[in-house]
């Protein structure tokens, strides 16, 4: 009986190829069917009988329909019923006190009926898989090349001789080169299982070029050995073929993990760059040691939660906002304390250090009182969530991506207005020998005001970045401070370019011992080199040049 059952499926489906491959070769699609016609072959899932059920649904997807993939995907996830009383087959949402019916040609509802009225379609694993297969046609046929690939990509899951054969029709026909790729894999996945050897080699050859899981079962499968140590397959062309294959899988799958790791270190990296790019300026100018530096983060953070209440209904476009808002924000605050604390203590690096940490604890307490001390969640727009996935060992996600890019694009900014514009040859001048600037007429206090509110201001840009990545409360800034003055140290106080180099170095650094020593481990063995390192070259990297900087 079963194997009556499974000739007359396996027969079923072979009609339903005959009937896409004539569809495929003539290039035209048949005419649609009534709304009529797909009715009455709704009405036929009613039977009680599985075979004849399966009958009913195969004659369903063989016609045209615009709501044919609605009803496959409603059998799937028993969302499809019929009223007992008519036999109308209907779409249903369930309530406490039954279910809502709706019609599947207008969508309207047809009322709540009874949990003794209506009666499920049900369906079993061979019909499942049937129903696959016809979703998988229709998206085949779809005109956008990301439903067709993710339609291949369902068909692997499920691959059969049927399968095979309809992509072998379509692979030379297909314009884009993913899609291509992916049937191309799927058809060898069928075609490993082969009992001719010739198409079995082809397969295995074929699919040393793909890093799916699929891919690498398929192929550890022909290696399998029994209780003897033997390999199953018989054939040593085929098994050697497939040991090759698998190295080279196991090869590309190492060289995408090590880019993955290197992209995550690099976007630690441009966060780090962020973060102490501000503080490089105002420590290698003023010389201060400014331990309020991870609160002016915190307040651009804080900004942009504040501007995405502001703008509800515009998540979208609030960063953008965002950015010139936190910018004014923590760079005003930054001349406030300059101008209120910091221009008192100037050659007395002690003090400063004590007052701007008395200053950071002040900034904490007055957001816990304005905002509560919990932490405040960021909406991620849109177009920065989810991954840009390259291949199947491979994906970036889209926010760390546009950070790093971000990240260069704040310090091309910073480095344009230090290089080309009046303020920053008078921060460079005060910076390489401030007697001799003031000697020439510049007025240094000012200019400090002005370089604190610089690097106060891209700290609250660092901020906006950061609300990207973690949840925004009063003890943001706190996990960067120290990272940031290892960078500005390490890459040489004062030097943009230094800054750079320091803050992709410990950051790729960091996330490449992690996996060996964990994270807390990997950042004390920072620190240790850090320290050696200093030990040789105390001005860093690249040491700032100028007679003050001598001094």
């Amino acid at each position: 009986m079963k194997i009556e059952k499974t000739k007359t499926m396996t027969s079923v489906l072979h009609i339903l190829f005959i009937v896409f491959s004539l569809f495929v070769s003539s290039n035209s699609y048949a005419a649609p069917a009534s709304d009529v016609e797909f009715s009455e072959a709704l009405q036929q899932l009613t039977q009680r009988n599985l075979s004849k059920k399966q009958v009913a649904i195969e004659s369903l997807q063989l016609l045209e329909h615009a709501k044919m993939e609605i009803v496959l995907n409603a059998l799937l996830d028993s969302r499809l019923y019929y009223i007992k009383s008519s036999k109308k087959v209907v779409l249903v949402k369930k309530l406490d006190q039954g279910f809502e019916a709706f019609d599947i040609l207008d969508g309207s509802s047809l009322g709540v009926q009874g949990k003794r009225k209506v009666k499920k379609i049900g369906i079993n694993n061979k019909i499942r898989k049937s129903l696959r297969v016809g979703l998988a046609l229709l998206n085949l046929k779809n005109p956008d090349a990301q439903q067709r690939l993710m339609a291949v990509q369902d068909m692997m899951n499920s691959m059969d001789d049927v399968s095979a054969d309809i992509l072998r029709k379509l692979v030379d026909g297909e314009s884009d080169e993913d899609v291509n790729r992916a049937m191309q894999t799927a058809i060898a996945l069928s075609d490993i299982k082969s009992d001719d050897k010739k198409r079995k080699l082809a397969a295995v050859n074929a699919l040393q070029y793909s890093v799916s899981p699929e891919t690498k079962n398929a192929l550890l499968n022909v290696v399998k050995k029994d209780e003897d140590g033997k390999y199953i397959e018989t054939d040593a062309a085929i098994v050697t073929a497939a040991i090759q294959a698998l190295d080279k899988i196991n090869t590309r799958i190492k060289f995408y993990g090590f880019t993955e790791t290197l992209f995550f270190g690099l976007s630690l990296g441009s966060v780090l760059l962020l973060s102490a790019i501000g503080l490089a300026i105002t420590f290698g100018v003023m010389g201060v040691i400014n331990m309020a530096h991870g609160e002016l983060m915190m307040l651009g953070a804080y900004t942009t939660y504040v501007i995405q209440l502001m703008m509800p209904n515009n998540i979208e476009t609030s960063l953008f906002v965002a950015i010139p808002a936190a910018f004014l924000v923590a760079g005003l605050m930054g001349i406030l304390i300059e101008r209120g604390v910091l221009r008192y203590l100037y050659g007395r690096p002690l003090e400063t250090l004590l007052a701007t940490f008395g200053l950071s604890l002040v900034l904490q307490q007055m957001v816990r009182t304005i905002f509560s001390p919990l932490n405040r969640a960021v909406e991620t727009p849109e177009w920065m969530s989810g991954a840009w996935q390259i291949n199947e060992a491979l994906s970036l996600t889209y926010n760390r991506l546009y950070i790093i890019i971000f990240s260069l694009i704040v310090f091309a900014i910073l480095l344009m207005i230090l290089k080309k514009t009046s303020l920053g040859l008078q921060i460079r001048a005060v910076s390489q020998n401030r007697s001799m600037a003031k000697a020439m007429g510049v007025r240094s206090e000012w200019v400090d005001a002005l370089t604190f509110g610089l690097g106060s201001g891209i700290a609250g840009v660092a901020g906006v970045a950061l609300s990207q990545l973690t949840n925004v409360g009063p003890n943001l800034g706190q996990a960067y401070i120290i990272d940031s003055f290892m960078v500005v140290v390490f890459g040489g106080v004062g030097n943009l370019w230094g800054t750079l180099v320091g803050a992709m170095s410990l950051g790729v650094v960091n996330k490449f011992l992690e996996p060996w020593s964990g994270a807390v481990l990997a950042k004390i063995l920072v620190l240790v080199a850090i320290i050696l390192f200093i030990q040789k070259r105390p001005r860093g990297l690249f040491p700032q040049k100028g007679r003050a900087a001598e001094n």
